[in-house]
Parts: C-alpha cells; sequence; structure tokens
C-alpha cells in the first residue's frame, strides 16, 4: 500500500502470479466468446502477473512482468459497464477490455489453476457490491431532506381489528351480518413453491502452460 497522498493511496484486492495473455479473433453476431476458438492455448502471447489495485479514483486490473513490475496492459474496471467477460467453454478464462492512450482492444486471458479463477472473480465481485452499496447510500442520503408530500405527517394510527372484536355491515333489506376476527375462526392457509435446477458440464479445456507440473 503506498501511503504517500490520498490521490495516491493504493490498495491491492487480489494478485495472481501467472497469467496468459491470448490474441482473440472478433466476436461472432449474438454469440459469446470461446476459448476454445482462440488458437493453440499452449502458445500465449504473453505471460505474466495480474494485480488488481483500488485507488481513490477506482479500481485499476494491471497485467504486469512477474520480475520487473513493466506494465503490459491495463483496464478500467468500472461496475456500472465491467470490462471483465467470462466465456463460454471454460471457468479459467476471461475477455478482458484493456484501454491505452484512449484506445480499447479485447484480450483472451487464461488462469492455470480454477482456484486463482475463482479468486479474481470474487474480487470482482467483492468490489462491486462494496460500489453499489456506496451508491445506494449516497442516494439515501440525498433523498432524507425531500419528503414525499403524498405521505401525510404525524403518527400514523392503528386501523386494525384487534382479537375478539366485530364489526357489522348493514345492508338494506338484510340482516346485520357480523364478523368476527377471532384467531379461532380464521382459516390458515400456506404457499408452496417449486424450484428446479439445470446445469451442464463446462468443457474442460487445457490450462496454459506453466512453470512446474500443477494440478488440472
Amino acid at each position: 500500500m503506498n501511503l504517500g497522498g490520498e490521490d495516491d493511496i493504493e490498495s491491492v484486492l487480489h494478485i495472481a502470479r501467472e497469467v496468459s495473455v491470448f490474441k482473440i479473433p472478433p466476436l461472432k453476431a449474438n454469440e459469446g466468446h470461446r476459448a476454445g476458438e482462440w488458437g493453440d492455448l499452449a502458445q500465449p502471447l504473453w505471460k505474466g502477473r495480474l494485480r488488481i489495485i483500488e485507488k481513490h479514483s477506482g479500481v485499476q486490473i494491471l497485467f504486469e512482468d512477474g520480475t520487473t513490475g513493466e506494465l503490459f496492459a491495463k483496464a478500467d474496471y468500472d461496475p456500472a459497464a465491467p470490462c471483465v467477460e467470462a466465456v463460454l467453454d471454460s471457468s479459467r478464462y476471461f475477455v478482458v477490455r484493456i484501454e491505452d492512450s484512449g484506445r480499447k482492444a479485447y484480450i483472451g486471458m487464461g488462469f492455470i489453476e480454477r482456484t486463482d479463477s475463482f479468486d479474481f472473480s470474487v474480487a470482482l465481485q467483492d468490489y462491486t457490491k462494496r460500489w453499489r452499496a456506496s451508491q445506494n447510500s449516497s442516494e439515501t442520503v440525498e433523498g432524507e431532506d425531500k419528503p414525499s408530500p403524498h405521505i401525510p405527517a404525524g403518527p400514523k394510527k392503528d386501523f386494525s381489528l384487534k382479537e375478539g372484536q366485530t364489526f357489522s355491515i348493514n345492508i338494506p333489506g338484510k340482516k346485520k351480518i357480523a364478523t368476527e376476527t377471532s384467531t379461532d375462526l380464521l382459516g390458515a392457509s400456506g404457499t408452496s413453491s417449486t424450484s428446479g435446477a439445470s446445469g451442464g458440464g463446462v468443457p474442460l479445456l487445457p490450462p496454459p502452460p506453466g512453470g512446474g507440473a500443477r494440478k488440472r
């Protein structure tokens, strides 16, 4: 964490020691990305370290050289318009929209281990939750001084019938109908819901190559 100043405060949300970057083909109309269409996954365009950092200005995803820290590419993460998209055929691969001097491009990214992929996704989800909570909090504070004119002032009155109380309905030409609210006369009702689950297996693509033997 860098404490050089308020705007320079940097919090590391996640670090992946090794990721692979791939050149990807253009997205087909009305279809998602598939890592199986990226060519030889054993020959990535680049390999290095990934860091997710949070600053006062927002969150960035940095692709850096694992030894020198030299920046290869970066992506500004906006929860309102995420720059990360999961592929359809694997849980280890993603498509990331990167930026350089105002220019945008899309790259493929792959993790060697599924645990790294999971931790990457969780880090972004946690930040998104905090961002949404801060947005909701701001909207609530702004609306506190502007009560709705349709809500009457003063304490609310309780017009509900208490247990054992009755009221009468007088219909011309008919006898009065007394309605009791005793719990002994109330029927019990219940609701039931059914839920279904569907799922399908995710094709297992080979992980990007990495140093040493690793579990698939």
